[in-house]
């Protein structure tokens, strides 16, 4: 039993060595070196503070500001702790009935928009995070963000070009606008 026991306890602490503390310290290293913005978590910072990510989603609800997709995590909005989807299908009655009051929120906020409101202004993402929104939901919001602003719906357009973020690569996903950054320069004045 002990000549066991001795090769165990050596397998033991030598994979512990390498898979905990080796490896961990080499990827860390590599990421640091190759992609450090990406490895520190997208930090935004503005004025020496830290006001978010890039990578995860924030509350905006003013109406000088574009909102982004609904998140649904536990315990508040964004809430990069607890990221899930609602995993509700179609036909859900919680789903529809969340839609409806987000149609109805939308609505409120700018009456006089006619546009069809675009499909990610009204459902969460599978993470909850989604810090982006669509071209299309960029614009239908253009009209609130304009009259809030005090700003030409043409300079809020320019707005949106400037931060539109192409497919990543080249060809995977969609074009895309970040609304923290698209608010950020709406509060900079850019």
């Amino acid at each position: 039993m002990k000549a066991q026991i001795r090769p165990a306890l050596m397998a033991i602490l030598i994979f512990t060595l390498i898979t905990g503390m080796f490896y961990p310290l080499v990827v860390t290293g590599i990421a640091q070196l190759a992609f450090p913005n990406q490895a520190n978590g997208s930090l935004i910072v503005r004025n020496g503070q830290v006001v978010g990510s890039g990578l995860i989603g924030q509350q905006f609800d003013g109406p000088e500001y574009f909102w982004g997709r609904l998140s649904d995590t536990a315990s508040f909005p964004y809430n990069a702790a607890a990221s899930s989807g609602s995993n509700l299908g179609p036909t859900n009655p919680a789903l529809l009935e969340a839609v409806q009051a987000r149609i109805t929120a939308l609505q409120a906020a700018d009456p006089t928009n006619t546009r069809l409101i675009p499909v990610d202004l009204v459902t969460a993402s599978g993470s909850g995070l989604d810090p982006n929104i669509s071209i299309a939901a960029a614009l239908y919001q253009v009209p609130r963000v304009a009259k809030a602003r005090g700003m030409s719906a043409e300079a809020v357009i320019a707005l949106i070009d400037r931060y539109t973020q192409g497919r990543t690569l080249g060809l995977l996903g969609e074009p895309r606008v970040n609304v923290l950054e698209i608010n950020l320069a709406l509060d900079a004045g850019k």
